[in-house]
This record gives structure tokens, C-alpha cells and sequence, in this order.
């Protein structure tokens, strides 16, 4: 009879166990996959309006804003981190952060090395050119002087190709603010960048009497967001949030926010 109670006994405390261990699982599955941790995220805040330091030393821009209702909508965590350009490729190959967020642009070389979410916007390069200049085309472009870009960017790569990479014309920087810097000291006749920020420069500053070129020699370009290669369990994540907020028409107010005509 006691041999009994005490089988009836463990076959209940392995029902329990078994129960607390079911229920624990549940719990963490329904809060996500990145529920319980912080993802790293790695930009160079110097690419307005995309990403850029406010007043207060943070992080703001549509970027932020676009990942920020990403997180809510995917149930995950992040926390950025403003480091130089040239600094957060190597940041995510070496496992310092887990994803890249920093108006990057897609490309197959890029490709090699990381793995992208799928498109979030799409930009094309331009032309801002300083006053009194007549450049209008890839071939006055040709013709300038000095033309400035940021080095590792697409704007280096568009006037690379067009000048050739070790031309004496192309004035490499660190940053954007650096070479729009430059470009109001007169030390450029022009400099190649992103669209949308080219033309938020110029929304914003319109006593400098620049302006911005559109030429058809420029293809269209997509940014996305890269985590390391092979990170599927995080490219996922990223992807189901952003179709969440594409779905849910956040992603509308937010590109309203920083894009509206």
C-alpha cells in the first residue's frame, strides 16, 4: 500500500515538473525570438535624416524610427551604437554587434560578406553642386575641379567610376558632415551622395544657393539592414517586422515624418 501512495506520488510530482517545463516554453515562444535579448546595432549617426545626433547626444533619424517600430512589432530589443562609417563593417564580422543599420546601401560586393533584409527605401546618387557652377551632367562633372564623397560610400564608388578610382578630382572624407563642410568652405565644385539626403541638405539650407542634380547615369540603389552572414535566425526577424510595419502603415507615418513634399 505505502509502495503504491509513493508511485501515485512521483507519477504526480513528474506531471507537475513536466507541466512547469510546458508552460515555461510557451511563455518564451509567445514573446518572441529576441524577446530575452539586446541586439547591437552599430550606425554612423552622421547621415541625416537617416541617422544623426540631436541636441541631447542621441540617436534620432528614419532609420532609428523605422528599427524602433520594427522591435515593437517583432517583440525584440535593440540598443545603438555611433561609431565611424568605416568602422561598422568590421564591428559585425567580428561579432561586436549583430546588425548594421546605417542607410546601406545593397550591393553584390557587399553581398559577399554580410546578408541584407529586403529593401526598406530606395535612393539614387546626385550631384550637389556649389554655387556659380555649371555642372548638370556626368560630363561637367568631368570637368570639375574637385568633387567630394565619403569614403566606402556609393557616392565614392559613383565617381569612381566615372573619374576613375585614383583620380586627383575625387576628395575623400570621413563623414558626410565633413564634405558638405568643404563644399560651403568653396574648397569643392561638387560633392555625390544619396538622394534623400542630398535633398534634405538642401530643404534645410537654402540661403547657400546650392543645388541638387538628378542625372540618369546613376542607377537606383536600395538600402537594408545586414546582419553577418549566415544569421538566419536575425535576418528573419528582421524581415517579418518590417513587412509587419509595411502592413500596419507605421512605416507609412514614419516615411511621412522625415519625407513629407
Amino acid at each position: 500500500m505505502n509502495m503504491k501512495k509513493w508511485i501515485a506520488a512521483a507519477i504526480a510530482c513528474s506531471a507537475l515538473a513536466l507541466g512547469a517545463c510546458g508552460g515555461q516554453s510557451g511563455g518564451s515562444a509567445s514573446t518572441g525570438a529576441g524577446a530575452d535579448k539586446v541586439y547591437r546595432v552599430a550606425t554612423n549617426a552622421e547621415f541625416a535624416p537617416f541617422e544623426s545626433m540631436n541636441a541631447s547626444n542621441q540617436i534620432e533619424g528614419f532609420d532609428i524610427d523605422l528599427l524602433n517600430a520594427m522591435s515593437k512589432a517583432g517583440n525584440f530589443k535593440v540598443e545603438y551604437k555611433h561609431q565611424p562609417w568605416d568602422s561598422i563593417f568590421p564591428a559585425l564580422t567580428n561579432g561586436d554587434v549583430d546588425i548594421l543599420l546605417s542607410a546601406i546601401t545593397i550591393t553584390d560586393e557587399r553581398k559577399q560578406t554580410m546578408d541584407f533584409t529586403n529593401p526598406y527605401f530606395e535612393i539614387t546618387q546626385v550631384i550637389l553642386v556649389q554655387k556659380g557652377k555649371n555642372i548638370n551632367s556626368v560630363e561637367d562633372l568631368k570637368k570639375a575641379q574637385k568633387v567630394g564623397v565619403v569614403t566606402g560610400q556609393t557616392g565614392d564608388f559613383a565617381a569612381s567610376k566615372i573619374l576613375g578610382s585614383n583620380s586627383p578630382k575625387i576628395a575623400r572624407f570621413e563623414s558626410l558632415p565633413l564634405v558638405i563642410k568643404e563644399l560651403e568652405n568653396g574648397g569643392l565644385d561638387a560633392v555625390i551622395s544619396d538622394s534623400a539626403v542630398v535633398g534634405n541638405y538642401v530643404k534645410n539650407n537654402g540661403d547657400k544657393g546650392f543645388s541638387m542634380v538628378a542625372v540618369p547615369d546613376f542607377e537606383v540603389e536600395n538600402y537594408g539592414m545586414a546582419v553577418r552572414k549566415g544569421d538566419t535566425a536575425t535576418l528573419n526577424m528582421l524581415n517579418d517586422a518590417l513587412a509587419k510595419v509595411r502592413e500596419n502603415g507605421e512605416y507609412e507615418k514614419i516615411q511621412s515624418k522625415y519625407f513629407a513634399k
